[in-house]
């Protein structure tokens, strides 16, 4: 069945909406930051970082004080926050691998809803250019000002797929005031929005304003010890900088994401649409070894343990988030396009999806998470043994936007992806983690040695594995874990498509 035909269907049965209903329905905002850590926000404790907004937001309204990125990495978690399912689903396997053309996403069945649809900033699933058929028009997008990868000061952003243009100032700046314009066209339209703005900060190389960095010129003198390993402003390969430094301009980043945050929320309020507008703020994945300076969770980007994969989550929706609350339910990204498809009346694809409908959490009547959530970073040998058979042309995946981040020689804005026709037993390898409330099973290889079992209630910096003590535990989560890697690994074969 085709992506067109799923979605109409799916809107016919809500076709007898009332108009009272399509009033209500919210306009949707959707903040991301880039390699923005768990512990990266006063309301969770940081000694240094300044973010006032965040705080009133976490303060104001519903702190997601377990919130999870799908994927340790980039371009797989902002591929969850589109579809609700795991990356793994569709061969985004870790950054620059697109996302396929036949996903259903939040933009598509929102826009079958009636809602203007907008995306600003660092896409990463696919390029922007006209061409693709991954950019985020075909993605389901009415318009986009958006980026391949990540981008600093003074950004190179695509407009509708148009040549990259340079844009001057703060880039989080500069998103927010295009995301205020679209909102202010859709309102004239008398059209509910959703505006999706993934901000490049605070991602390496890193720069700042200097009103921000004068805030942390004061950061602990040991940071200036340690040396830490980037990209290059100028050549975009690895370069090695004082920790001091680096922490300086990432910091500066954040706040001055914070401040864009402020802005957007003002104009809101100024505007009286912030009553009825929903704004979830997170980030696609925790914290790089080259922005740390302390956290109280084990590990970093790149891995399973929480450190690379719990993140800072916060919404805020005045008409039905009128106290403040926090909870520690484990919720994920996969879990908002349920979400907002519960919100606007829209049927979700009839597809296997890996997120759940958060609106009780939300209305504060759900007091326990359904389902468990699972992680999974492909066995990176299985794709080294798959042939290569591209599921788009090449040309149709090389990127357009600087500034170009090499890794292994390549450039980090160009994107690939395969047709994975056979499974094999080696397939459902790599780390892989099953999270059931408290009780998070994470299996590092293929031996019982490589097994880890962790109660995050009593020990969330994962330093206590229970494997050995609690066998029978280990064995349901593992069986559990097994038969969501084999669904997984039906969809990597396009099963969902036919």
């Amino acid at each position: 069945m085709t992506r067109l035909l799923i979605i109409s269907c799916c809107a016919t049965v809500f076709i007898n909406l009332t108009a009272a209903q399509a009033e209500d329905r919210p306009n949707i905002i959707l903040l991301m930051g880039d390699d923005h850590g768990w512990e990266e926000t006063g309301y969770n404790g940081h000694p240094y970082v300044q973010t006032p907004v965040l705080d009133e937001m976490a303060a104001t309204g519903l702190r997601l004080d377990r919130f999870y990125a799908a994927h340790p990495n980039c371009s797989p978690t902002r591929g969850s926050v589109l579809t609700g399912r795991h990356p793994i689903r569709y061969g985004t396997f870790s950054p620059n691998w697109s996302i396929r053309p036949e996903e259903i996403t939040i933009a598509h069945l929102l826009r079958e809803a009636g809602y203007t649809t907008g995306h600003f900033g660092k896409w990463h699933v696919g390029p922007v250019k006209a061409t693709s058929p991954t950019n985020p028009g075909a993605m389901g997008f009415d318009e986009w000002l958006s980026h391949d990868n990540f981008f600093e000061l003074n950004p190179v952003l695509s407009r509708n797929g148009g040549p990259p243009t340079r844009i001057d100032g703060e880039s989080s700046g500069v998103l927010i005031d295009e995301t205020i314009r679209f909102i202010k066209k859709s309102t004239q339209r008398d059209t509910p929005f959703l505006a999706v703005v993934w901000f490049g900060s605070p991602h390496e190389p890193y720069s700042g304003l200097p009103q921000d960095l004068a805030l942390y010129d004061d950061l602990p003198t040991r940071y200036a010890e340690q040396v830490v390993s980037l990209t290059s402003n100028e050549t975009g390969t690895q370069i090695q900088r004082p920790l001091r430094e680096v922490l300086r301009e990432r910091y500066a980043e954040i706040t001055a994401m914070d401040r864009a945050i402020g802005t957007l929320r003002e104009y809101l309020e100024r505007s009286g649409l912030r009553e009825n507008t929903l704004l979830w703020y997170n980030s696609d994945n925790g914290t790089p070894p080259s922005g740390l300076a302390d956290t109280p969770l084990r590990g970093l980007k790149g891995t399973l343990y929480d450190g690379g994969i719990r993140v800072p989550g916060v919404l805020e929706w005045p008409a039905h988030i009128s106290t403040p609350r926090s909870t520690q339910l484990p919720t994920v990204t996969s879990d908002i396009l349920p979400t907002l498809a519960a919100i606007a009346g829209q049927a979700i694809p009839e597809r296997p999806l890996d997120g759940i409908n958060l609106m009780p959490l939300i209305n504060g009547t759900m007091i326990a998470r359904p389902s468990p959530l699972f992680f999974w970073s492909f066995n990176s040998d299985s794709l080294n043994d798959q042939a290569r058979d591209p599921y788009i042309n090449y040309d149709l995946q090389v990127g357009t936007t600087p500034l170009v981040k090499l890794m292994n020689g390549l450039p980090t804005r160009n994107f690939q992806n395969i047709h994975y026709r056979t499974i094999e037993t080696q397939d459902f390898l790599g780390p892989r983690v099953i999270l059931d409330h408290h009780y998070k099973l994470v299996i590092n290889g293929a031996t019982d040695s490589d097994t880890e079992l962790f109660h995050l209630g009593d020990d969330p910096a994962e330093t206590h594995n229970l494997a050995a003590d609690e066998p029978a535990i280990v064995i349901a989560l593992a069986k559990q874990l097994r038969g969501w890697q084999a669904s997984t690994l039906n969809s990597l074969t396009g099963a969902d498509y036919r």
